[in-house]
């Protein structure tokens, strides 16, 4: 009896010990599945905060970018995260700055829907661009490593993005109406040297446009032999001379031949019709040649007196 209980004993104690290695074990496995969290659609969830002494949160929420129909050099699938309620104070630099912790950041776009950017020209001053809807964004953030992304992902819930720092302040209320009212002037000599430089750029544009287009004029121009050169058109289309004298006579050339194919008097009455109207028109003209015929004979007649 006494040798049942002290087995009974070491085997319960050899039970609690693996039951704890068991727990420490799993305790880190499980902390992590707790700091970070996931929502339906693949998104998780990381907190923003605007200064440290903030109570409120805002929440983000991101996912790897893996769209099949959008393939460009701009957007690599490995490399590109997908944000979600992006609030309106959180401009692209401290987009960049919030999310350079997990990974060296490529670029940063904000847009108002998801999707492809219409394109703009890259050479188009500030000046002259639309102006920006004030409103929560959706960001496309590209790292140059994939393992950005990851970390991005796997940073705990429980740890929130500092927007406002002491080495990076964000203005807001009347500082911010103060900067943007006075930001809003445009001095007027950049301004004319913008439109000084868009307009040279515009006018050596358009020259290059009227020689090239001299230069393909004299190209389809017609020898002594009547002979037109031809020059090579892109793939899959007939090539064919581009001056405009070549265009009318390809254009009065399919006139004829769609005149050659019409069925004239193809019913009886038209042929009687056009037989009458012929007949009527023979008559007008015979009773012109008549007056005509008289007005010379009076004309001809000797007058004395």
């Amino acid at each position: 009896m006494l040798l049942q209980t002290r087995r009974w004993r070491h085997w319960t104690s050899r039970l609690r010990i693996n039951r704890e290695e068991e727990a420490t074990i799993m305790a880190p496995s499980r902390r992590k599945h707790a700091d970070s969290c996931v929502i339906p659609g693949g998104f998780t969830v990381l907190s923003l905060k605007f200064d440290c002494d903030s109570v409120a949160q805002h929440k983000l929420f991101v996912k790897e970018h893996k769209v099949r129909a959008e393939k460009t050099s701009q957007r690599p699938l490995d490399r590109t995260l997908f944000v979600l309620n992006i609030p309106p104070y959180c401009p692209k630099h401290v987009i960049n700055e919030l999310f350079a912790q997990f990974g060296c950041v490529q670029s940063v776009e904000l847009m108002d829907h998801p999707g492809s950017r219409p394109l703009l020209d890259a050479k188009l001053s500030k000046f002259f661009k639309p102006a920006q809807k004030q409103g929560f964004k959706v960001g496309y953030i590209v790292f140059e490593k994939p393992s950005s992304v990851s970390a991005a992902k796997s940073h705990p819930h429980s740890v929130p993005l500092l927007v406002s720092t002491e080495e990076r302040p964000i203005r807001t209320g009347l500082e911010k109406w103060i900067h943007q009212y006075n930001s809003g002037f445009v001095q007027p000599d950049k301004l004319q040297e913008v439109v000084d430089s868009y307009m040279r750029d515009y006018d050596q544009k358009k020259e290059e446009e009227e020689q090239q287009k001299k230069k393909e004029e004299e190209q389809q121009q017609e020898d002594e032999d009547g002979w037109v050169k031809v020059t090579r058109g892109p793939r899959g289309a007939k090539a064919r001379p581009h001056s405009e004298a070549a265009n009318k006579r390809t254009l009065q050339k399919e006139i004829r031949k769609k005149k050659r194919k019409e069925l004239m008097n193809f019913y009886s009455w038209q042929h009687k019709n056009t037989q009458k109207e012929h007949i009527a028109e023979l008559r007008k003209k015979f009773e012109e040649d008549k007056q005509r015929i008289a007005l010379l004979r009076a004309q001809r007649k000797f007058k004395p007196y």
